[in-house]
Order: C-alpha cells, then sequence, then structure tokens
C-alpha cells in the first residue's frame, strides 16, 4: 500500500474499533416483505418501499414496455437530446398528484437538492436550515456558498429568533426543512414554518422525500397534509422511497421549475432518468390515484408495530411516521442488536455516527404495506428475544 494512503487505512481501523465501521449487505433477491440478503432468507425491516411498489407487476410491465418501446438511457441531458415525452408526461402527471402548477425530474432527489438550492441562492445570501436535515440539503447548502444559519430542530421559536437576527443582512433568503426527518420518524411543524417565512418575506423549501406516498390524501405528502397548497415555494421529493422507483422531482412555482431548466446543474450536465424507470413512475402514479388502500395499510401496519414495540418497553423515539427508530445508545450496541437480529431472520440495519449524533444510535425499522401481520409479529418476536437477551428491555 502506498504510503500516502495509509491515513485511510488508519481511518479505517478506527472505524471498526469504534464499533462505526459500515458492513454492507448483499440482496439477491426483489425488494419485499421478504428478501434473499448474503444467501439468507429474512424479514425485510430495512427498506425505504413504503407501499410495496418496488416489483409491482404493474410497474414492471411498464418498465419492460418503455425499453421495448423507447430502448434504456436517453444518451443525452435533457437540455440537448434527452428530454422525450415520457419525461413530459411524468412530470404533468407528478404536478397534478401533489397539486402544484409544474415540475421538473432530477435523475435522483439527492441531485434535486445539489440542483435547486445553488439555483435559488448564492454568495451573499442566507439559508435558514433544520439542524437535523438530510445529508443532500447540507451539501446543496454548501454548493450554494450562501451563509447557513442552522435552527434548532423543528424549533419555530427557534428559527424566529434567527430570523430576527439575520434576516436584515441579506436579500435572498430561503428557509429549508426536511418534512418527516428520515432517521427519527418525526415531521416538521410546517404550518408554523410557513407563517413565520410569510412575515419575514423568505422562501420556503421543503424536502418531502419520506413523506410522498405517507402523508396526506393518498399519499401526496406534507403540503396537502397542512393543506397548504400553494403556499409553499419549492417540494423537493425522490421517486425511490414510496413510488418504489428512482428519480428526484422539484414541484411548486412555475417560476421556480422554469427557471431550474435553465439553471439546475444536474439537469444540465447529467443524462435524464431512464425511459424505463419514468415509464415505472408514472405507473406507481397511476397506481395512487386509483385507491387509498396502500397508504392505508402502512398506516395500519406503523399503528400496530409501533404500539407492539412500546409495549414491549422499547424506546421509538419522537417518531409519528412509519420510520420507527429503536433507540440504543451506543453504536456497538447497535451493531450487535442488528447481527443478532440476523441470525433470529430479521434484516434491520443499525445506523449509527455520523448519520446520527454520537450516543444516539439505533436500529431504524422502515414498515411497509408489503408486511402482512404475521411478518409484524415475527419481527415483534425477534426483537423481544434479543432486546432481552441483550438486556435492553427486560
Amino acid at each position: 500500500m502506498p504510503a500516502k494512503l495509509q491515513w485511510i487505512e488508519d481511518e479505517l481501523n478506527n472505524l471498526k474499533e469504534s464499533g462505526l465501521y459500515n458492513r454492507i449487505r448483499t440482496l439477491n433477491s426483489p425488494q419485499g416483505a421478504w428478501l434473499e440478503v448474503d444467501g439468507q432468507r429474512v424479514l425485510n425491516f430495512c427498506s425505504n418501499n413504503y407501499l410495496g411498489l418496488a416489483n409491482h407487476p404493474r410497474i414492471v410491465d411498464a418498465a419492460r414496455q418503455a425499453a421495448a418501446d423507447y430502448g434504456v438511457g436517453p444518451a443525452a441531458v435533457r437540455t440537448i437530446a434527452g428530454t422525450m415525452d415520457l419525461h413530459l408526461r411524468l412530470e404533468k402527471r407528478l404536478a397534478a398528484f401533489k397539486g402544484v402548477a409544474a415540475s421538473i425530474t432530477f435523475q435522483s432527489g439527492f441531485n434535486a437538492n445539489l440542483g435547486c438550492i445553488p439555483a435559488l441562492v448564492g454568495k451573499g445570501d442566507v439559508i435558514f436550515s433544520d439542524e437535523l436535515n438530510h445529508a443532500s440539503i447540507i451539501d446543496g447548502s454548501r454548493l450554494s456558498r450562501a451563509e447557513i444559519v442552522r435552527y434548532a430542530h423543528c424549533d419555530v421559536q427557534d428559527l424566529q429568533r434567527s430570523l430576527d437576527e439575520k434576516r436584515a443582512e441579506f436579500n435572498r433568503a430561503l428557509v429549508i426543512t426536511d418534512g418527516v426527518f428520515s432517521m427519527d420518524g418525526d415531521v416538521a411543524p410546517l404550518d408554523e414554518i410557513y407563517t413565520v417565512c410569510n412575515d419575514y418575506n423568505v422562501m420556503l423549501m421543503v424536502d418531502d422525500a419520506h413523506g410522498e406516498g405517507v402523508l396526506g390524501t393518498g399519499g401526496r405528502g406534507i403540503v396537502d397534509h397542512y393543506q397548504l397548497h400553494g403556499k409553499v415555494d419549492v417540494e423537493i421529493g425522490t421517486l425511490s422511497k414510496a413510488f418504489g422507483v428512482v428519480g428526484g422531482i422539484v414541484s411548486g412555482d412555475p417560476l421556480i421549475v422554469e427557471w431550474l431548466h435553465q439553471r439546475g446543474r444536474p439537469f444540465l450536465f447529467s443524462s435524464a432518468m431512464t425511459v424505463p424507470d419514468v415509464a415505472a413512475c408514472l405507473a406507481a402514479v397511476d397506481i395512487l390515484e386509483e385507491s387509498t388502500e396502500l397508504v392505508d395499510r402502512l398506516w395500519e401496519n406503523t399503528n400496530y408495530f409501533k404500539g407492539e414495540m412500546r409495549r414491549l418497553g422499547f424506546d421509538t423515539g419522537m417518531s409519528t411516521t412509519p420510520i420507527t427508530p429503536v433507540m440504543l445508545g451506543e453504536a456497538s450496541l447497535a451493531q450487535e442488536f442488528s447481527r443478532e437480529l440476523f441470525k433470529q431472520g430479521v434484516f434491520a440495519m443499525s445506523i449509527g455516527f455520523p448519520t446520527v449524533p454520537r450516543g444516539k444510535a439505533r436500529i431504524r425499522v422502515m414498515i411497509s404495506a408489503a408486511h402482512q401481520q404475521d411478518d409484524l409479529d415475527q419481527g415483534l418476536a425477534a426483537f423481544s428475544r434479543v432486546g432481552r437477551q441483550l438486556g435492553v428491555i427486560n
């Protein structure tokens, strides 16, 4: 090994010694309530496949047919020769689904944040950001070169205090919050945040990655949940979670969407979403618009599982959504807990620093509409056994 890379080996060894090294497991099957992982059949409590759509026959068929009709890759960026009629159909359908005037798609939700934030604010501007916002928001904010002011998590009074102190110093200002926070499962008080932003003439942006397909009527998201249609300037979303495919979306004011066509760098400089992905997303919108059955089942499963976990004595934190953090504290305990669950046939990965703060490691359980009650009962039994074995519950 070259001496100049010794520091990497040292850092990797430090991660292993501190219980923070991420050992990545391999799936050998489609997504679903059960998976083949490293050759073992296990109950899936890890995926963001909220509605079980990742392997839905209609979505698979739509992708297959689109590949036959259009090929696979777009072979160009959207602004040169990569915009196909399917892209425009998806953007129109998503705007209607979300109840907004316009939408634009990106290659991923991460890219949507990287493209949108620097297009709205830059050097000499300011961003007010919830301290627990997703890494893509953090990275997009850094790329913008705007000043970043962090406010206390979901604390509207602290946001207002920050605006009192800083707003007058800048021409353009942007408040950004996750809608549903991916590690804790709590929901931003978007209605109160909107009121404050309106008072201070500040643009408001919400990342609804874990709200779409989960909150609101038929899974239309956090803006629908709070009935704030037409009041939130920018909604960022992903098509890789509840929609079961891949891709990112920015929805909202048509002026902002038009501006992103001109200045959203991932849109300008990276090839478009592949045709099968776009067709699959269109099929997912069809399914969500036809019925609330999957969203209703997701919440039935969520309420049952979380209630039973609390009855067993587990700490599920502040979550009010299907994201169920099982708080354990130290990363080494969380990793041991995950390994023991896997031996019991349950795939639930540990999450530690830097994804969450030190001392707040956890198992994050992701509930899905694909789970049957028998699946949930098997998972609960495994958590009970491992929790008692490791002294987490009595």
